[in-house]
């Protein structure tokens, strides 16, 4: 099996890193390089789609390759470039639809649950945990899954990427989103938190940390 990397290549084969309870799929699809996770616990077969952002075939090709269809599409972010396949998946698989209450006003399809700040979800055996990252968008969510015999896993949508936070569009909007990334990743976590992005390669919070004071002069 090929080392996972966290770089898939666009409209490219699905990379996966099997952990002791949960599988991660990680596929770029779209015109943009959205990445899509698939979360699969493996005790159960249960699994969660991180953005259906795109090319809703592909992603239901990925998840018929698996052991059950998906139970929950989490949408990180109001941006359109992230929920371009939310209807076709979500009407072929009946799945709950898991979105800020902040941000689904935006969304072609109506969401079920509505994390918070600090709110959990069991996946099977597994449970992610939400972090609220104000600033990209008003209801930009990243899902944290703390794996019991590993370092932690964090899906930031596009609120973090290798290199710095995410685009926003005023000050007070980077003062926010800088201020949340500092204060609920940064000072919570470890340096071994690994970092899947919205777009493009992972990164580490280790890898990323010694920049903040950086990004907070550059002022993005």
């Amino acid at each position: 099996m090929t080392q996972y990397t966290g770089h898939v290549e666009p409209h490219g084969a699905p990379a996966t890193r099997t952990l002791d309870h949960l599988i991660i799929t990680k596929m770029s699809v779209g015109e943009y390089d959205n990445n899509t996770y698939l979360l699969t616990d493996r005790s159960s077969g249960e699994a969660l789609l991180i953005d259906a952002a795109a090319e809703g075939d592909r992603i239901l090709d990925l998840v018929a390759a698996g052991p059950r269809a998906i139970q929950a599409i989490v949408t990180t972010h109001q941006h359109g470039d992230h929920w371009q396949g939310l209807k076709q998946v979500s009407a072929a698989t009946g799945a709950s639809l898991l979105t800020h209450s902040l941000d689904a006003g935006a969304l072609p399809v109506a969401s079920s649950v509505f994390p918070e700040q600090g709110s959990t979800y069991a996946i099977g055996s597994s449970t992610v945990e939400f972090i609220h990252l104000r600033g990209h968008t008003p209801g930009s969510i990243a899902v944290l899954y703390r794996d019991p015999s590993g370092h932690p896993h964090l899906f930031t949508g596009d609120s973090l990427f290798p290199g710095g936070p995410g685009r926003t569009t005023s000050p007070a909007d980077f003062d926010a989103l800088l201020g949340d990334l500092t204060t609920r990743v940064f000072e919570v976590l470890p340096d071994d938190t690994w970092v899947y992005p919205g777009h493009g390669d992972d990164t580490t919070l280790g890898a990323e940390r010694p920049h903040l004071g950086k990004w907070r002069a550059r002022g993005w």
